[in-house]
């Protein structure tokens, strides 16, 4: 099958940006990569490499960065890789700077909007009225991704259709998104497991074991599956590469920075402290609170998810709060 989509607008030049411009030049496609900051895009053009976001892995030189949103004038379709909390400014950019007609905008941010409580994709039907909306997302190491080693994923959208015209588009022999047209299901897999991450890194830091683990990452599902559903997604989705797929990749590695902040967070680091020396975003920090709030609203049990917020927004005291959890009452093994 023949893709209608062969010019692709990325925007966002981090880790996951710059891999997936090595996605779409695999597949045959062609992209423009708009980044925010001049030296990311001198190191992409200059060096072909982006040393500042995923150093180590050398692009193609067809791979151009731009810091101009009128770049982007003739591209078929859109990704999003902007972190969570800027992905409405993007949208607004992209939409008072281009004549973007009704391109799809594929959204590979995992998170919550903190200030509304919106999805992603929310957040786009609002800025960008009338485009269709997809959701990119799974177990994804963006390095592993840029050197081409296998990974599958999600790629969720109503119009099924289109979404066989895109991933004939990007899919490639090692990079294989497998099609669903749940689109809150696989943004509640994705946002969630950051905060999940997060508690997981804790229990590594504090030495905890590996039995602490696996039960923090199975009870985190039933609490992952309880807001998908009550948002609007299907169980399945949940247990799928965008729900659990992505949690156990993202909870068993430090590669993970969600995973690693909490690591660090748990050896006695202060969070102010962690995200001075990064300049990546861990997106679990900003999720934890709008999950604790959505699941408040919709009368949700999210102890775990709640546990994070306090520890991470409310300076709670990380030995006490994991006592408080291991104190809840003894229950059946229910959703």
């Amino acid at each position: 099958m023949t893709s209608q989509f062969q010019n692709f607008g990325i925007i966002g030049g981090g880790a996951w940006g710059t891999a997936l411009a090595l996605v779409l030049l695999r597949a045959g496609r062609t992209m423009t990569l708009w980044v925010h900051a001049a030296e990311v895009a001198a190191s992409i053009n200059r060096h072909h490499e982006n040393r500042h976001h995923l150093p180590g892995v050398t692009l193609d030189p067809q791979i151009m960065a731009t810091e101009s949103f009128g770049d982007l004038t003739t591209c078929d379709a859109y990704i999003l890789t902007t972190p969570a909390q800027r992905t409405r400014t993007a949208c607004q950019q992209l939409r008072t700077t281009t004549k973007v007609g009704n391109a799809p905008v594929i959204i590979c941010a995992k998170g919550i909007e903190q200030k509304t409580l919106s999805l992603m994709s929310e957040v786009v039907a609002q800025e960008l009225p009338g485009h269709p909306v997809a959701v990119l997302s799974g177990p994804t190491f963006a390095v592993e991704v840029a050197r081409g080693q296998p990974t599958a994923l999600t790629l969720a959208i109503k119009d099924q259709a289109r979404g066989e015209q895109i991933v004939q588009a990007i899919g490639t022999r090692t990079f294989r998104p497998y099609l669903t047209d749940d689109v809150p299901g696989a943004q509640i897999g994705g946002a969630i497991k950051n905060v999940l991450a997060v508690a997981c890194g804790i229990l590594a830091g504090r030495n905890m074991g590996e039995n602490a683990r696996a039960a923090l990452v199975t009870r985190g599902l039933a609490e992952m599956i309880r807001l998908g559903t009550a948002l609007g997604g299907r169980a399945e989705t949940l247990m799928g590469l965008s729900g659990l797929g992505d949690l156990v990749l993202t909870c068993s590695s430090a590669q993970s920075r969600n995973t690693s902040l909490g690591m660090a967070l748990g050896q006695g680091t202060s969070l102010a402290n962690i995200l001075a020396a990064r300049t990546s975003v861990a997106e679990g920090v900003f999720t934890a609170a709008a999950a604790h709030a959505l699941a408040k609203k919709h009368k949700i049990e999210m102890p775990i998810v709640a546990a994070v917020d306090a520890i991470l927004n409310h300076n709670a005291d990380i030995d006490e709060t994991i006592s408080v959890l291991l104190a809840r009452p003894f229950r059946a093994e229910t959703l």
